[in-house]
């Protein structure tokens, strides 16, 4: 019975409000089913509509929307939702999400500044590394996940590209306060001038850091000219199939013909150019960006090599150093530096045929330990002195360690030369790894990194420039 007259009285309460809507003008049928529809409604929703209604009355409807105005209010009179969001204390939701990516980059830098502070030691034990070697690995880690996958001359995405420059900023600003005192001037509101100690950036710092930042600059500008390219990139996996299935048979044949330089390294994606190859206009522009390329992985060698050179020697290196550098050249090494009275080292090298990098860094660990060990004895025999002056001190004379030293210099830079992406030697790990030069360790694996990417970029274009040679040859 309830049930029945809570129905009846939502039936009559919608009768009447559908009456005085309309003025009266609903036929019998439709307000009989506009009764039946009143009817069918539970006992649930009429005891809901009932204390919705009633909690409506006893609530203050003082505030600045009244329900009485907002009840049958027209189109043209809605409120301004901007406005009605500012009275209500609510922001956008651009806000938010501004205020949301700043919390994140907020997170990324405390992330980022804990790790270095920690010396990568998440126990937080104090057993980690110094802050020079941490945020050295933290630039060797980042360059490794943005351009760790890349293997084409292609536009660098979005996301990698503001990952580099978000996190190498935050890395690079720790050389903003990294500053050296220098004797000034300062003149007082009255007139006098007192001598005061001025800060400015450190000089290898004020050099190198913006070298390095337009290098950086100059090699995101190359990959993002490749945007509309006349090659493409197939997956060299497929190269061992005897047919291609292509949807173009263009694209099919000069897959075919493709080849890459380097064919031990089957894992490398094959760069594909037309039937006839590509444009004279193309290949000019592709030799122009080559030549730019190595341009700028000489600087990035050249400053790196200056950094490193720099940096001081560590114990545990001269610890391991054998007795005598003819043991650590050869017997047939040594002969031919200390013999000849006009040194090449354009000539050894061909005589040793040396094939192989692997043999030319173990070639290079040997000079390199045979030098310092000559260095070493120059400066026992003038009093333990610096290397720089001992060269100064013996320029005119006659000293045989002296002049083994500096021919083993040079031959350790002309092997570098001819093998460009040689890897580090012994030393330059062992000075890397007991830096404790913040600035230095920030240019050393700066300009790493970039001397790494600049070379594999060489590296891209001569793939294309092969192929699109061996293409029109044939």
């Amino acid at each position: 019975m309830d049930s029945g007259r809570a129905s009846v009285s939502v039936s009559d309460e919608s009768s009447e409000v559908a009456a005085g809507e309309h003025g009266g003008c609903l036929s019998a049928s439709t307000r009989s089913l506009v009764d039946a529809a009143a009817g069918n409604l539970s006992r649930t929703v009429s005891d809901v509509s009932t204390s919705f209604l009633e909690h409506c009355s006893s609530v203050d409807h003082s505030g600045p929307f009244e329900p009485a105005k907002l009840i049958g209010r027209s189109p043209a009179a809605a409120p301004n939702p901007a406005a009605a969001l500012s009275r209500l204390s609510m922001k956008p939701r651009a806000d938010v999400l501004d205020r949301r990516s700043t919390d994140d980059e907020m997170e990324l830098v405390k992330e980022r500044f804990s790790k270095l502070l920690l010396g990568e030691d998440m126990s937080g034990g104090g057993k980690g590394v110094c802050t020079a070697v941490a945020i050295s690995n933290a630039i060797t880690n980042l360059y490794a996940t943005v351009f760790g996958n890349c293997h084409k001359l292609e536009p660098l995405p979005a996301g990698k590209k503001g990952m580099w420059r978000r996190e190498m900023d935050c890395l690079l600003s720790v050389c903003d306060y990294i500053v050296e005192f220098f004797p000034s001037t300062q003149t007082l509101p009255d007139g006098t001038k007192v001598e005061v100690m001025a800060t400015r950036p450190r000089s290898d710092i004020y050099i190198n850091l913006p070298a390095l930042e337009k290098l950086d600059a100059m090699l995101i500008e190359i990959l993002d000219s490749f945007q509309e390219a006349e090659f493409w990139y197939a997956d060299a996996g497929t190269r061992s199939f005897a047919s291609v299935t292509s949807t173009s048979s263009t694209m099919s044949s000069s897959f075919r013909k493709s080849m890459h330089r380097n064919e031990e390294k089957w894992w490398l994606p094959v760069p594909c150019v037309p039937d006839a190859g590509i444009s004279e206009k193309a290949r000019k522009d592709l030799q122009q960006k080559r030549d730019c390329a190595n341009q700028i992985h000489k600087a990035a060698v050249a400053i790196n090599s200056g950094v490193l050179s720099d940096m001081e020697v560590p114990d545990t290196f001269m610890a391991v150093l054998p007795k005598s550098g003819r043991a650590s050249v050869g017997d047939s090494v040594y002969r031919t530096m200390l013999g000849a009275d006009k040194f090449s080292p354009d000539y050894l090298l061909d005589k040793l045929d040396i094939s192989s990098e692997h043999d030319a860094l173990a070639m290079a660990d040997r000079v390199e330990a045979a030098m310092y060990v000559w260095r070493r004895k120059a400066s026992a025999s003038h009093g333990k002195a610096r290397w720089s002056k001992v060269k100064e001190l013996t320029a005119d004379d006659d000293d045989k360690n002296v002049a083994l030293a500096n021919r083993a210099e040079s031959l350790l830079l002309c092997l570098k030369h001819r093998f460009p992406g040689l890897s580090q030697t012994t030393l330059d790990t062992s000075k890397i790894q007991y830096n404790k030069d913040v600035g230095q360790a920030i240019l050393e694996s700066y300009s790493r990194v970039l001397e790494s990417l600049a070379f594999n970029m060489v590296s891209w274009i001569d793939d294309v420039l092969f192929v699109d040679k061996s293409t029109r040859n044939k």
